[in-house]
This record gives structure tokens, sequence and C-alpha cells, in this order.
């Protein structure tokens, strides 16, 4: 369909079909197809493998049963946790790693027994916050074409379960927190996907109507905008319940005993259990070969609330980030972190490890490119947020694996990951650390003004 369509409108504009490329001299002849088929000579050995592979799972089949030895789950410094979370069919591991890196905080210093903060209530603000987002996006840009590549961009994107740091940062300062059982999750908090095509397909019908006004005002337009508003904040309350404004909740000491009954506000619970300014406090950190490094960047418009900020970072060599993480956990402190998770994953073992699946010798071929290649290819990319909370260090204080705590819910390794340090290298991205273990070339590259880089850049989607 899609060939045929190009054809119409190549006939249409007076092209010939050589403007699109399809030149005949860069076809497959029957010489050249000739050629190509030499390369499978039908071997027996060709033979088992495609009867091999014809019949079962490729990763079954490439695994490498000597990665499996020795596997080891000690680890020489790691952060106490207690209890895992389960983000379920919802997009909101960003949400959920963000939480846990505070509560393993507020259990350190309450001495609490297990204890979980609730990842519905601030999804609920999130959410709105980024409808409101997009809704301002539209007013600001209402006078430029359709075709425009921002008007574009928000309308591809006008809501999402995902996000980043700054979503945690700007979230909770504003809005506070609550316990878990405060707001409990429901079967839309859960599975997210339906909420959040109808939030999207109301928000693009109102994105059109502000395009549409007859009054260009901005009294209007932001009166418009909060009636809209009002509409998503019914469909939020339908799937999500309303969050509250006070509550009263006992804290209980490590043994369940109680020791202390109160009223709260979001903003004082956290104020009381958390108390730290999450804006300033902490510096993002990525490691992407593919840009300059000891350069300051600025996402634009990557963030997730309109008066939010950007997504600021800096990009660093692997090794100058694994100082900082190694500082954080000796201190114990939980870092969020982010990866491509789904890259030489063993499900059953929790493990993260670059020589688990040899796809190489079963496909009797190699896979050369290395980080900066596959990123430049969009062969890889930051796809899943998660808690840094381990590393083992040899006799030198050099890594040799880390552990995550994970928001799958139980599992291998108690709901944890385990990932080797060359894993480590080639598949972690993003790291958010206390400005109090960063190091001096960080402070001076924060000193920068940043380079800003567009919304759309793929190297910057959400994590889900």
């Amino acid at each position: 369909m899609k060939v045929n369509n190009l054809w119409i409108t190549a006939l249409a504009c007076g092209l010939s079909l050589s403007a699109y490329g399809q030149q005949t001299g860069g076809g497959i002849s029957s010489d050249m197809l000739q050629e190509i088929k030499q390369a499978y000579k039908g071997t027996p050995a060709d033979k088992a493998i495609h009867n091999a592979i014809s019949n079962n799972d490729i990763n079954k089949l490439a695994v490498n049963n000597d990665s499996k030895n020795n596997f080891d789950t000690y680890f020489s410094h790691k952060v106490n946790s207690k209890g895992i979370t389960n983000q379920k069919s919802s997009g909101r591991c960003w949400l959920f790693t963000g939480l846990n890196v505070i509560r393993a905080r507020a259990i350190a210093k309450y001495n609490l027994p297990e204890f979980e903060l609730s990842q519905n209530y601030n999804f609920f603000w999130d959410q709105l916050e980024k409808a409101n987002l997009f809704l301002q996006g539209i007013i600001d840009t209402r006078e430029r074409p359709m075709d425009d590549k921002m008007v574009e961009w928000l309308f591809k994107n006008p809501i999402g379960d995902g996000g980043q740091f700054t979503g945690i940062s700007d979230n909770l300062m504003k809005y506070g927190v609550v316990p878990s059982e405060v707001m409990v999750e429901t079967y839309s908090s859960d599975n997210t996907s339906r909420m959040a095509n109808l939030l999207g397909l109301k928000l693009k019908e109102y994105g059109l109507a502000l395009r549409d006004a007859k009054s260009s005002k901005p009294e209007a337009l932001a009166k418009r905008k909060t009636e809209m508003l009002g509409e998503i904040y019914r469909m939020l309350v339908l799937n999500l319940g309303e969050p509250p404004t006070k509550f009263t909740w006992t804290r209980k000491d490590a043994n369940g005993k109680p020791v202390e009954t109160k009223e709260y506000t979001p903003q004082s619970f956290y104020q009381e259990f958390v108390g730290e300014d999450l804006k300033n406090n902490y510096v993002m950190l990525m490691n992407d070969p593919s840009r300059d490094y000891y350069k300051l960047y600025e996402i634009d418009y990557d963030r997730h609330a309109y008066d939010g900020k950007n997504w600021t970072y800096v990009n660093l060599p692997i090794e100058d980030i694994k100082e900082m993480a190694i500082a954080s956990i000796k201190d114990s402190t939980m870092m969020y972190f982010s990866c491509d998770v789904g890259k030489f994953f063993d499900r059953e073992r929790g493990a993260l490890d670059v020589n688990y699946y040899d796809y190489g010798s079963l496909m009797g071929t190699t896979f050369g490119m290395d980080k900066k290649q596959r990123i430049q290819t969009f062969a890889s990319g930051s796809s899943h947020a998660m808690t840094l909370m381990a590393v083992d260090l040899d006799a030198n204080g050099k890594p040799k694996k880390w552990m995550v705590e994970n928001s799958w819910g139980p599992g291998a390794n108690s709901g944890h990951l385990i990932m080797t340090d060359e894993w480590f290298n080639e598949y972690m991205f993003r790291l958010v650390v206390n400005k109090k273990f960063i190091t001096n070339k960080v402070k001076e590259v924060l000193k920068q003004t940043p380079t800003r880089l567009p919304a759309w850049d793929p190297m910057f989607a959400e994590e889900d």
C-alpha cells in the first residue's frame, strides 16, 4: 500500500520515481541474487541450526551456558531496602524508582517496617500537570502551522505515563507524598494504556479547539484551558480516585509497634519524612558517547509540568559516573538509574550479562557495533528506570558487578537485578546523584550554559 501511494504521489507531482532513490541500478538483479544465495551453503550444520531456530526461541538457543557458572550474589557494599514494588502494566518505572529512593531514606531515618509511598497519588498529579503542559504548549504555538515540527511533536505526545527524574522533583516538591494505603492503586493506575489513550484523544480534541478559538486574548484562552483541565481532572478521578488533602497515619517501628498517630497533609508528610530540596540537591548524569563529554545539555520541553524544570544533564565518561555511584552507595544512598534493560537479560536469574547470549555463534556472524554506534543507529537507548543500590568491589576498589532494586514485583533475587560491570558499561545511560557526591569536574561543567537539544531528540524518550 505504501509503495502504491508513493508511486501515485510521484506521478501526481510530476516527479520520476528515481527522485525517491528507487533507481533500477540499485535493485537486486538476477545475477546479484544468485551471488547472494551463495552465502547459504545448506551444510548439515546450517540445516541443523535452521531446524532448531524454526522450532525454538532464539534466546533459548543462544544462551551461553558457561555464563551461568559461578553466579555470585554477594555484594561488598549494599544499601538496605524493605519490600519490592510492582508497577504492573504501566510505564511508571520513573515514579516507582524516585519514590523507592526516597522511601529508603525514610525507612533508615525512622526505623520503619516495610513501607511504600503511594505511586497512584503522585501519578494523578503527574497526569494533570502533563495535560496542562500540552494545552499551554498548544496555546504558545497556536500561530504556527500544523506541520510545524514543534506542533507535530505536541500532538504526537499529548500525554503519557513515562517520565524521568524532573518529573519526580517537580511533582513531589509541589504536591507532597502520602503512604500507599492512603491512596491505593486502581486498575487504571496498574494498567494505564486505556486511560492514557482516552486522555490523549480528549487532549488532541482540546488542542484543535484552542488553535481554532476565535478569541486570541490570553485571558480567554486561559479560561478555556481551565475548563478543559476541569474535564481532565474529572476523568482522572473516575480512573484513579481523588487525591486526599489531609489524612491520619500511624507511624510504626521496625517491629510493627505503633509509635505515633498524627494528621498530615501530603505536603507536611513530605516535609517530615523527606524534607529535601529535590530540585536543587541532585544532578543528572548521562553516558552518551555519541555527544561530547564534560558538557551540559538541556532537553527542550522535556519536563512534566509547564512551570517545571527541563531535563538538564552532564554528559560524562562511564568511569566518572561509576566513581560518584560508588561514593553514593558507600554512604548508604540509593540513586535513580536508567538503562537499556532488555539487552542480554536473563529473567530467570535476574541477571544482565553481555556474555549471556551468544547470538554470533548461533547465526555464524558478528554483531560489532559499540555503544556510540548503537545510539547513532537507534539500536539502543534508555528504556527503564530502577534504583541503584549495591556494588561489589574487588581488592583494588574496582567494580565487578552492580545491583538495582526493580519495580516488577517479586522474582529472582527477591525482585532485584544483578548486572556485570561490562554490561553496566554498555547499557547504562542515566544516573541521578546527590550533589555532595559530585566531583570537581562536574561542578565546573554545571557552570556552563547548557546546549539545548530538541524535544524530539530520539535519545531522550521517556523511561517506562
